[in-house]
């Protein structure tokens, strides 16, 4: 055992990475195409400040990028507003409660209702969401989407 320890868990390397032999950080900010943020509407007034250095808002009001919103950035809207509901953030949407539901089928029907990735994901849809989605582009600038702009699929 002592020809494992010594072959395999060397004290003296420092790797920092995963079973794949990829490490924990290797974007280092090259890839700009994932790279998106979620604010709301009172911080892109106040915050000037970006997490890339030298990232400046594009100048042109011409919009490069897509309009569909990507299945990446849907899931992360959805997740980041779940998240928020569950920790009591006002509805943008009404849901019905079970005393609103006439033909009460079963549980899982009012489990639904209350779900917060179900009252997101129709958030979502209905685009009542008050998120501002940025898009950092390859040359540093970033392009300000409003979700009720994006076309969602």
């Amino acid at each position: 055992m002592d020809g494992f320890n010594d072959n395999y868990l060397n004290e003296d390397e420092d790797f920092m990475g995963d079973e794949f032999g990829q490490g924990i950080d290797s974007d280092d900010g090259e890839n700009y195409e994932n790279d998106i943020d979620i604010i709301t509407d009172h911080q892109i007034k106040k915050d000037n400040k970006s997490d890339y250095e030298n990232s400046e808002a594009n100048e042109d009001n011409i919009r490069i990028t897509s309009p569909y919103l990507t299945k990446y950035e849907k899931a992360r809207i959805i997740g980041t507003r779940a998240l928020q509901i569950s920790l009591n953030a006002p509805l943008t949407i009404p849901i019905e409660t079970s005393n609103d539901m006439i033909n009460s089928k079963n549980e899982y029907d009012n489990y639904l209702n209350n779900d917060p990735l179900v009252i997101a994901e129709k958030e979502l849809y209905n685009k009542s969401i008050p998120f501002i989605l940025r898009r950092y582009l390859p040359n540093g600038s970033y392009e300000d989407w409003r979700l009720d702009e994006l076309i969602i699929d």
